[in-house]
C-alpha cells in the first residue's frame, strides 16, 4: 500500500503555508548577479536571490537593466529558479515600465516580484492587478507571488490589508526607510543592534508585520544588517529577529552573510530529529494519532513538524536517509 505524503494527508483542502528559503540575498549590477548565482548553485539552492531594479538600475538606464534581468533569469544560470526581482515603487513611474519587461519576458521563471515603498494598501493592490493583467496579456499561468516592503507609516497601518492581498508570499521590513519616515524621533544609532529591537516604536512595527503576516498565511521578513563582515553580528540579528519577534526570513546584502542568516534560521537540530521520528510513525499509521516519547501527537502536531523539517530541509541540514527518501525524492 502507497504511503500518502504529508502534504497531501495535512493540508487537503488547505492553502499551505509558504516554506521559502530563510535568507533573500540582493544584487543589483549585473556582475553582482551573477556572483550571486554562482554562490546560489554552489551552495545547491539554499538561498533566494532579488535582482534589483530599483536602486540596482542606473537613472535613464531603467529598461536595460530590466532587460538584462530577463536575459540573466532565462540563462542557464539561473538553474534553480530562486530568483526574484524589485520593481521601482509606486511613485516611479518606471514601475510598470519594469512590469512590462519582466512578467512577459521571465514570467515563468521568476521566483517572486517584490514591491517597495507603498505608502497604503491600494497602491499595492493596483500594482498587483497590474501585475496579474500582464500575466493574463503573456498567457503566463501561474501566479507569481507577491513580496511587500513594508517601510513606511502608511503601510504599517494597512499592514493586516496588504497581507491579505491576492498572490502575496512575503511581507519584508525595511528599517531605513521606516527610520528615516520617523524625522529624528529614532535615532540613526537604531539602524543598528541593539536599537533596531530595542526601541518602542520598531518593536510595535516589527511586531506589528509578523503578526499580519502569520495571521494571512505569508512569511514574514527581517531587515538587513548593515555591519557587512562582522558575521557574528549578522548571525546575532537573526537569531534575535527569529526567536523574539517571529521572522522567518532576513535580507543578506553581502555574501559573508548568507551562511550566518542560514545559521541563525534553521530550526533546532535536535527538534529536527525529533520531527523526524514523528512523521514517520505518523505516515506509517495512516496520519492517525500516535505516541512519541510518551506525548500524544496528531495532525495538529504533524504540520508543525512537516514545515519544520522542510525548513530545515532549505537551511541545508542533514536530514535522515529514510526522510529524505519518503518526503523528498
Amino acid at each position: 500500500m502507497a504511503l500518502t505524503h504529508p502534504q497531501s494527508a495535512l493540508f487537503a483542502g488547505e492553502k499551505p503555508f509558504p516554506i521559502v528559503p530563510a535568507c533573500e540575498h540582493f544584487a543589483g549590477s549585473e556582475k553582482l548577479i551573477t556572483k550571486a548565482l554562482e554562490l546560489q548553485n554552489k551552495l545547491g539552492g539554499l538561498f533566494d536571490i532579488t535582482m534589483d531594479c530599483e536602486d540596482g538600475a542606473q537613472t535613464g538606464k531603467e529598461k536595460e537593466h530590466a532587460e538584462m534581468i530577463v536575459r540573466i533569469q532565462n540563462s542557464e544560470l539561473n538553474k534553480h529558479k530562486m530568483s526574484g526581482v524589485r520593481i521601482h515603487d509606486y511613485t516611479n513611474p518606471h514601475w510598470k515600465g519594469d512590469v512590462d519587461i519582466l512578467v512577459p519576458g521571465a514570467g515563468n521563471v521568476l521566483a517572486y516580484i517584490t514591491i517597495p515603498k507603498p505608502t497604503k494598501a491600494s497602491q499595492v493592490k493596483e500594482q498587483i492587478t497590474y501585475i496579474q493583467e500582464a500575466c493574463k496579456k503573456a498567457g503566463i499561468k501561474r501566479e507569481i507571488p507577491i513580496h511587500v516592503l513594508i517601510e513606511t507609516h502608511g503601510a504599517l497601518q494597512d499592514v493586516f490589508e496588504i497581507a491579505a492581498l491576492p498572490w502575496l508570499q512575503v511581507l519584508d521590513f525595511g528599517l531605513m526607510d521606516f527610520i528615516s519616515g520617523h524625522h529624528g524621533a529614532i535615532p540613526a544609532s537604531c539602524m543598528k543592534s541593539p536599537g533596531q529591537f530595542d526601541h518602542e516604536l520598531l518593536r510595535r512595527g516589527k511586531a506589528n508585520l509578523v503578526a499580519a503576516a502569520l495571521m494571512n498565511g505569508v512569511i514574514p521578513a527581517h531587515n538587513v544588517t548593515l555591519d557587512l563582515k562582522n558575521i557574528y553580528q549578522t548571525y546575532a540579528d537573526a537569531k534575535r529577529a527569529h526567536d523574539e519577534f517571529g521572522f522567518l526570513r532576513m535580507w543578506s546584502i553581502y555574501p559573508a552573510q548568507i551562511q550566518s542568516i542560514l545559521d541563525a534560521m534553521a530550526p533546532n537540530f535536535a527538534e529536527t530529529q525529533t520531527a523526524c521520528d514523528i512523521l514517520i510513525k505518523a505516515q506509517d499509521a495512516e496520519w492517525g494519532p500516535i505516541q512519541h516519547d510518551g506525548d500524544l501527537h496528531d495532525r495538529a502536531t504533524y504540520r508543525y513538524f512537516w514545515e519544520l523539517v522542510q525548513r530545515a530541509k532549505l537551511t541545508g541540514q542533514k536530514l535522515p536517509d529514510e526522510v529524505e527518501k519518503r518526503f523528498f525524492a
